[in-house]
C-alpha cells in the first residue's frame, strides 16, 4: 500500500466567495499519529470531508492509501471514521449498531470489540436512541478502534467522554499505533494531541500554518529556565539564545531559552547555582503563540 496512509495536494475549498480551505497540502504516514489541530471553525471538518471523497474540492485532489479519495467505494475500505457529530440507528441496540457495522469495511477483531466495550463501560443491550452523546461516540470509538482498516479518521473524537474514558481513548490510540494503523486525529483539545500525536499540523482560518513533530513544535519556541543561585548573579546578557532576563525575587533569575543549551551551560558553570527548573511550553501555550488568545475558542 505504500508509505503514504493520507495524501492532500493543494486541496481547496470555496463556497462562494468563502474559502473554507486555501491551498492545503500535507502527508500522514502508515502507522503514525497525525494531530489536526486548530479552533472551531478553522476548517478541520471541511478538510476531513476532503479527505474522505465527502467533498467535492475546488482546487487539489487527495488520496487514501494511494487511491484517490473520490473513488469513495474504494478508499472507504481502507479506514474507518468517527464523525464529530455521531448519528445511529435509535430502534437499533448498541450490540446490533456494532455488528452491523462488523459486516462492513476491513473486518473486525471481534475480541478486541468486547474488550472495549468493557474498558470504555458501554451498555450494548440499550437502544441507540436512549444513549447520550458520549454513548453515540463510544459506539462509534468501539467500531473504529476494534476495525482493521489501516487508518482511523476521527473528528473531535473525545468532546463528549469524561476525563476516565479519554484516558481509555489514549490508549486505544496507542493501541492502534502498535497494530500498524495510522490515526488522523482533528482535534482542538491540545492536551489530547500532546499526549497521543506523532506530529501535529495547525490549522488557521483554512490555512496550514505549521506541520511538526512535537518536540520540533517546541523548539521553535522559547523555554522557560528558572535559576537559584548564591553570591553573583550569572552572567547571561550576551549568551546565545537567552532572552527575557529578569530578577525573580533574591537569589533566583528566570529567562527564555530558545536553540541548543551548551553556551548558557558554559555561562553558568562560573557561577553558583544551587537549582535550575527547565519548563517546556506546553503545546496549549504553543498554539496561544500562533493565534493569539483572542482567536482560541
Amino acid at each position: 500500500m505504500g508509505d503514504s496512509a493520507l495524501r492532500a495536494d493543494h486541496l481547496t475549498k470555496r463556497y462562494g466567495r468563502l474559502t473554507a480551505l486555501d491551498d492545503l497540502t500535507l502527508e500522514v504516514t502508515a502507522g503514525e499519529v497525525f494531530g489536526f489541530l486548530g479552533p472551531n471553525g478553522a476548517g478541520k471538518s471541511t478538510t476531513i470531508r476532503l479527505l474522505l471523497g465527502l467533498a467535492r474540492p475546488t482546487a487539489g485532489r487527495a488520496w487514501v492509501f494511494g487511491i484517490d479519495a473520490a473513488d469513495v467505494a474504494r478508499a472507504h475500505r481502507l479506514l474507518a471514521h468517527v464523525p464529530a457529530d455521531v448519528a445511529l440507528w435509535p430502534h437499533l441496540t448498541g450490540a446490533e449498531i456494532l455488528h452491523l457495522q462488523a459486516r462492513t469495511g476491513s473486518g473486525v477483531d471481534l475480541a478486541y470489540r468486547d474488550e472495549l466495550v468493557q474498558r470504555f463501560e458501554l451498555d450494548p443491550s440499550k437502544p441507540a436512541g436512549t444513549y447520550s452523546t458520549g454513548n453515540r461516540q463510544k459506539v462509534a470509538l468501539i467500531a473504529a478502534f476494534a476495525t482493521r482498516a489501516p487508518l482511523l479518521v476521527l473528528d473531535e473524537p473525545t468532546s463528549g467522554l469524561d476525563p476516565l474514558m479519554e484516558r481509555e481513548f489514549r490508549t486505544a490510540v496507542a493501541t492502534a499505533r502498535a497494530r500498524g494503523q495510522a490515526v488522523f486525529l482533528s482535534s482542538h483539545q491540545l492536551a489530547e494531541v500532546e499526549a497521543v500525536c506523532d506530529r501535529v499540523a495547525i490549522l488557521r482560518a483554512g490555512r496550514l500554518v505549521q506541520v511538526a513533530s512535537l518536540p520540533e513544535l517546541r523548539d521553535l519556541h522559547r523555554s522557560e529556565v528558572t535559576l537559584t543561585y548564591t553570591g553573583s548573579p550569572p552572567a547571561l546578557a550576551e549568551v546565545s539564545g537567552v532572552g527575557a532576563v529578569e530578577s525573580a525575587g533574591e537569589g533566583h533569575v528566570r529567562f527564555t531559552l530558545t536553540g541548543s543549551p551548551a553556551p548558557v551551560l558554559q555561562a553558568l558553570a562560573a557561577a553558583d547555582i544551587t537549582a535550575l527548573v527547565v519548563r517546556e511550553p506546553s503545546l496549549e501555550e504553543i498554539f496561544l503563540d500562533y493565534y493569539g488568545a483572542a482567536d482560541v475558542r
